[in-house]
């Protein structure tokens, strides 16, 4: 039997882009205090919405539709010759599943945003901020953490879905971008999916013209959302919340 649950979204305000240089961004959020349990965060994600903390959101800006929700379909999915050397290249790393953050990772966490995001708005002292964002007090969530030897090398942050995985955030030692870690981080992913049988790793938004995002169409063969439905990504022009339903408004999952 399907559930079919009335959705409040909430409009945020207008923000600098932060892939596309000269814009506006703005985000639509599930009203703070509807219940999300796995089966409506699950509906969300395959409805193109991603979580920030505890916010379920997706874009919502007036002129721009560059933001392209993405996944990846994992039985389809095998590495290309640059996938396999960077798979050998971090041979040497353990993965160690997490449910808590601490200390250790905060400090690669910091380290990471000084390096890579000086400048993006995200404050790299805020302990609680940091536990605020990558968390979820109703997600599945699991911290996937990359050693060499003793050494903390990566954090990636995964939601589990009932039909798939979710690529939350991940970030490293800056020292180390020679390794490619945010390939492999998401290698790994799919690698996991793929062998528990779950059909899906949800990678968040790609958008064209965006160096930090642009990587992800190496992930093929990848599928996007145009609001409707899910088909073989196509046209970088789809993906955002249409502007006829960026208000206050309540949606049917």
């Amino acid at each position: 039997m399907t559930m079919r649950v009335p959705l409040r979204l909430l409009l945020g305000t207008e923000q600098p882009c932060g892939y596309l240089p000269k814009r506006l961004s703005r985000s639509a959020f599930v009203a703070p205090q509807t219940p999300i349990d796995a089966a409506l965060y699950s509906a969300l994600i395959a409805n193109g919405f991603r979580r920030s903390g505890d916010y379920a959101y997706r874009p919502a800006c007036n002129s721009c539709k560059a933001c392209v929700p993405v996944r990846v379909p994992t039985a389809l999915f095998a590495p290309n010759r640059a996938q396999r050397r960077c798979l050998k290249r971090n041979a040497d790393l353990v993965l160690e599943r997490r449910h808590a953050l601490d200390d250790e990772h905060f400090a690669l966490y910091r380290r990471y945003l000084l390096a890579r995001h000086p400048f993006g708005g995200m404050d790299a002292d805020d302990s609680k901020a940091f536990h605020e964002f990558l968390g979820s007090s109703w997600g599945l969530t699991e911290f996937w953490c990359f050693r060499e030897a003793d050494v903390l090398r990566m954090v990636a942050v995964v939601d589990r879905l009932p039909l798939g995985l979710s690529a939350v955030y991940t970030f490293f030692d800056p020292d180390q971008s020679s390794r490619s870690l945010g390939t492999y981080a998401v290698l790994q992913q799919l690698a996991v999916a793929k062998a528990e049988g779950l059909p899906h790793l949800y990678l968040g938004y790609w958008v064209a013209g965006s160096s930090t995002m642009d990587y992800k169409r190496q992930f093929a063969p990848m599928e996007q959302f145009d609001g409707n439905s899910w088909h073989p990504l196509q046209r970088p022009e789809t993906g955002a919340l249409p502007p006829e339903d960026a208000a206050t408004i309540m949606r049917t999952l």
